[in-house]
């Protein structure tokens, strides 16, 4: 029975070199987020001396800016979570920023679902000819980063006269490649039987992927929406590009901008405030899906 146990409890050098790894792995991932929080809790001189640990010492400031518009220094003593988060909602129009990426990235990702799930189903299930070269180019198209089709998708757009609106934001991500090849390859787990099934049924093509298909794509959905919500929410590189001289369309992370740190660093605490905001959303949304976006994910085989 001793050795039994002994066995049982024996150390095991690659599991614990792996889970080692993985530890450190995700205390570097959790740094930043670890330091954004801290800092949308803090006084500004606590931010710029660095002082105070996680949230700093809760005690009351006097803010300057409200002492310049002719307050009196005592009306203006204001606690640094109530400082950092309003002044993150009052210096710019956060809410409108916010709506902006909602319509932004659900748009987008309701039309790269309408357009995946036909390419998708035609790539794995239909037999034609060329199917094969049609794969491989949307292989090929994965390889292919945003920033090298930035330029002539921005003189297009501006040439069509769409800068500065919802459409510049929208149209070029209509198509995902991803997401096509996503689907394919949970498309191909679903047994043929079904689909014929269908077809003896009467059902058209369309019918079946809307019908059939769609209900059991549901968790790769999940896991399609995840990436897609994420990269369009977070994007910073296209909405600076395509919206110049409309403040009312900034997305998000466009509205972090407005609180551009000044040479005492004042703002630091409501940019950071800002940030915690924008991300609080996307990490709801993937602690609710996250059972089904790992299902996706295997049922998929993207591991």
């Amino acid at each position: 029975m001793s050795e039994a146990r002994a066995q049982s409890f024996r150390f095991n050098t690659g599991a614990a070199t792996t889970h080692a790894i993985l530890i450190v792995g995700a205390l570097i991932v959790l740094l930043p987020f670890y330091t954004m929080i801290s800092l949308s809790l803090k006084a500004p001189h606590e931010i710029m001396q660095q002082t105070g640990g996680f949230i700093g010492a809760q005690e009351a400031f006097r803010d300057d800016y409200c002492v310049k518009l002719g307050n009196a220094a005592e009306n203006c003593m204001v606690n640094p979570i109530i400082y950092n988060y309003s002044t993150a909602f009052e210096k710019a129009p956060l809410v409108r920023y916010l709506l902006n990426g909602l319509i932004v990235t659900v748009s987008i990702f309701v039309i790269q679902v309408l357009v995946a799930l036909p390419c998708a189903y035609a790539l794995a299930k239909l037999r034609f000819w060329g199917r094969e070269a049609v794969f491989a180019l949307v292989l090929f198209c994965l390889l292919i980063p945003v920033h090298a089709i930035a330029l002539p998708l921005y003189i297009m757009l501006a040439k069509a006269g769409l800068t500065n609106t919802y459409a510049a934001l929208i149209i070029p991500w209509t198509i995902s490649v991803f997401g096509i090849f996503l689907m394919r390859q949970f498309f191909m787990t679903v047994p043929d039987d079904l689909i014929d099934a269908a077809r003896m049924d009467g059902m058209t093509e369309f019918a079946i992927i809307w019908r059939v298909m769609l209900p059991t794509a549901i968790p790769a959905l999940m896991a399609f929406g995840i990436f897609s919500v994420v990269a369009h929410w977070n994007d910073y590189f296209w909405p600076r590009i395509v919206i110049t001289g409309n403040r009312d369309l900034f997305t998000p992370p466009l509205g972090l901008r407005e609180f551009k740190g000044d040479a005492d660093g004042d703002n630091f605490g409501p940019m950071m405030a800002t940030a915690c905001i924008i991300v609080t959303p996307l990490i709801v949304c993937f602690l609710l899906a996250q059972r089904r976006f790992i299902e996706g994910i295997t049922l998929s085989g993207m591991k």
